[in-house]
This record gives structure tokens, C-alpha cells and sequence, in this order.
């Protein structure tokens, strides 16, 4: 059988079985096929549809991202509207994700220009974990050639990441949803942004499809390193939550840190590693404390405070803190005890000097002249602010 011609195009004989017809039987008759080009989409058929339901909303226009914060058919997920939701496919009635549960979910996210900067197929994570279990490895760069997206599509470099928006907004959700995220700064990728790909201060849409919902994993043993990733990025969210003043999530949070550094390990830990650990473990006690303040448990601080102190018993940070619980509780001479011991460590605190000075004026008798007081001056409550609470200022 003839091979390919040279114009790549493959040649065949006419007549069945190879035999020659017609009027010229010794000759061969060749027909040459036409070129033909199959075209193979450069991105997925999710993604054009995600283009053309950006189109819709008007965006990229020339308010950016602007109008929809105000639009209609948008629901607030913040008190400050700056992360809003809108439904594009509602899901069976199923249970929408409770605490601990792990959810899948298939994430794309655009800047006001269109550049796609989010591109996850399945991503796999806790919600209020801080954390991603697992991203599926052929996560990879979008590639918008010609034709294959709107010319308002520049190609972007996603990198693993995992904003606010997520973790607000995908327990929301029921399985099978499909909607879209608007998320201003805060609760997209901050004010740095992103490098290379997502610019300071900068607004994201993400169009998020729930596809399951499951128990969440138990524990496994994990590398000291590993553990000591998790343990830091669960705090720092729950110092996010803590400037924003929702401090019972940060409480979740940094409970959930501490269970990540007191988690079973699949190695012992080096020296290194150990001290890092315990380092780790005394900033979320403290932020455990300065949290409960906040929620008025004095009790709950105490006790957190106590915890650090029996790991680090010179922890500045938190004597101060369990001096001023213990005052407030009129336990003054322990009070004063630990605060000496403060002030030990830090001799130049013009806060550690001031609680010293009210407990010396309330343990002091009164002036045989001056009115006499049954009971001394109450202690103001201790604030979390002295030492620096964590916060946008003193996050720890």
C-alpha cells in the first residue's frame, strides 16, 4: 500500500479489493485527501464557560470589579460587604459542610482584568483549618492561546494558595453548587497580593463548585516540619480573625495549631525542631489567652497562660498576663509575686511597673486622716493589648 505522500497526507487506490475499474483499467487513479486541522482547545470547557459567565456580569467593564459589590443578586457573607456571593447552579438539597469536615472543590478565580490566576481541579482542605490537605498534581498554568479565550484573558502562573473567600464562603455551599465569589482584598490575597501574578490590593472572583463533602481525616503522623508548617499557618488565621474581631474563630484556630504541634509525629524531632515546636506552642497558648479575654472567659485565659508558663516559665508575655488575671481575681500576693518576676526579666516595662504600683496602693492602709474605704479600688481588667495581644500590630 502506498506510504504518505510528501505533503503528509495519506494516498489510497480507487476500486474495491484493489482492483482497477473503468474505461482505464491499467491505470491507477489517486485521490489525494484534503488537509485537514482538528482543533484541540487549549483550556478546559469549565474555563470558557467561566469567560462567558464573566462576560455576563459586564467584567471585565470599565468599573472593574466596582459595580458588583453594589449590584443586586449578590448576598453578603461580612458584615463589611466586601466578600459577596451569588449562586449560578444550585446543588441537590444536600447537607451543607459542617465543622471538620473535609471538602472537594473546584476552584477558578479571575483578576477585573480576566487574567485567570486561579485554576485548581480539585482542591482538598478543611474549612478553618488554615491549611490544604491535599492539591491535586496536575494543577498547572493556563495556557489562553488564540481563539481559545477572550483576547481579555492574559495568561497568569497560579501558584498553591488558599484565600479568605475559600473559607468563608465554601461551607456555605451544598454539594453540587456551583457560585461565584467576590472577594475584595482582605479576603482575597491581602494587600501584597500575590507574586508574580496577583497585584497589591487586588480584587478576585472565584467561581467555586462543591463536589463533596466527607468526614474529616484522622490524624496522622507527620514530619516535625510539617507540623510546624501547619501549627504556623493555623495561627496566623487565627491572628487574621483575631484583627478582624471575630475571636471566637481565632480561638478555633489557634486551638486547632496546637493540635497540629502536639500532634503524633512520624519522626523525633531534632534539637532544633524541638525548641521551634515549644516556641510555637507558647505563642498559641498566649493567643488562646488574649482571645478568651476577649470573649470574657477570665478563667479560660488564666488556664492558658498557665499552660505556656509550665512550658516556657519565663515567658514574659505571659506572666505579665496571669499577673493581671490573678490581681483582678483580688489574689494579690500571688499577683505580685509573678509580677516581680516580670519585671525581673524586663526591668524597663512601664507596664509591669504600673500594675506593680496599683497593687502596692491597694495592699498599702488607708490614710488614718483620708476617708476610710472598706474595700480598695477594683484593679482595672487586664488588657490584652500589654503586652501586644495578637493583632494586626502584635500578631504572634
Amino acid at each position: 500500500m502506498p506510504g504518505p505522500s510528501p505533503g503528509g497526507s495519506p494516498e489510497r487506490e480507487a476500486g474495491a479489493g484493489g482492483r482497477p475499474r473503468g474505461p482505464g483499467r491499467d491505470r491507477r487513479v489517486r485521490f489525494r485527501l484534503p488537509h485537514t486541522a482538528i482543533a484541540v482547545p487549549s483550556v478546559r470547557d469549565e474555563e470558557q464557560l467561566f469567560y462567558r459567565r464573566l462576560e455576563a456580569l459586564a467584567v471585565p467593564g470599565p468599573g472593574g470589579f466596582g459595580p458588583l459589590f453594589a449590584s443586586d443578586g449578590w448576598s453578603d457573607l461580612t458584615e463589611d460587604r466586601l466578600l459577596r456571593k451569588r449562586v449560578v447552579r444550585a446543588g441537590p438539597d444536600g447537607p451543607r459542610p459542617l465543622p471538620g469536615q473535609e471538602v472537594s472543590v473546584k476552584v477558578l478565580g479571575a483578576l477585573e482584568d480576566g487574567g485567570l490566576v486561579e485554576r485548581d481541579p480539585r482542591l482538598i482542605f478543611v474549612p478553618g483549618h488554615g491549611d490544604v490537605v491535599q492539591v491535586s498534581p496536575n494543577r498547572c498554568a493556563v495556557q489562553c492561546r488564540a481563539g481559545s479565550a477572550p483576547p481579555w484573558a492574559p495568561t497568569r502562573q497560579p501558584r498553591r494558595a488558599r484565600p479568605q473567600a475559600l473559607e468563608l464562603g465554601v461551607p456555605t455551599m451544598q454539594p453540587g453548587e456551583v457560585s461565584f465569589f467576590l472577594a475584595a482584598f482582605p479576603y482575597a490575597y491581602g494587600r501584597p497580593g500575590r507574586e508574580p501574578d496577583v497585584p497589591p490590593e487586588a480584587p478576585l472572583l472565584f467561581e467555586v463548585t462543591l463536589l463533596e463533602v466527607r468526614d474529616g481525616p484522622d490524624p496522622q503522623p507527620l514530619p516535625p516540619a510539617v507540623r510546624l508548617r501547619l501549627g504556623s499557618q493555623r495561627r496566623e488565621r487565627g491572628n487574621f480573625h483575631f484583627a478582624r474581631g471575630d475571636f471566637a474563630a481565632a480561638l478555633r484556630s489557634y486551638r486547632l495549631s496546637l493540635r497540629a504541634l502536639d500532634g503524633p509525629t512520624a519522626a523525633p524531632p531534632g534539637p532544633e525542631e524541638e525548641e521551634e515546636l515549644r516556641e510555637q506552642r507558647v505563642k498559641c497558648l498566649n493567643n488562646c489567652a488574649a482571645a478568651e479575654l476577649k470573649l470574657g472567659r477570665a478563667e479560660e485565659a488564666l488556664a492558658a497562660c498557665e499552660a505556656a508558663l509550665r512550658i516556657c516559665p519565663d515567658n514574659g508575655r505571659a506572666l505579665l498576663r496571669r499577673g493581671q488575671l490573678l490581681a483582678e481575681q483580688g489574689r494579690d500576693a500571688e499577683a505580685a509575686l509573678v509580677l516581680k518576676r516580670a519585671l525581673e526579666l524586663d526591668p524597663a516595662s512601664k507596664v509591669i511597673h504600673t500594675e506593680l504600683s496599683r497593687l502596692a496602693k491597694r495592699q498599702s492602709p488607708p490614710s488614718s486622716t483620708g476617708p476610710q474605704n472598706p474595700r480598695h479600688d477594683p484593679m482595672p481588667p487586664p488588657s490584652p493589648a500589654a503586652p501586644a495581644p495578637p493583632s494586626a500590630e502584635g500578631a504572634i
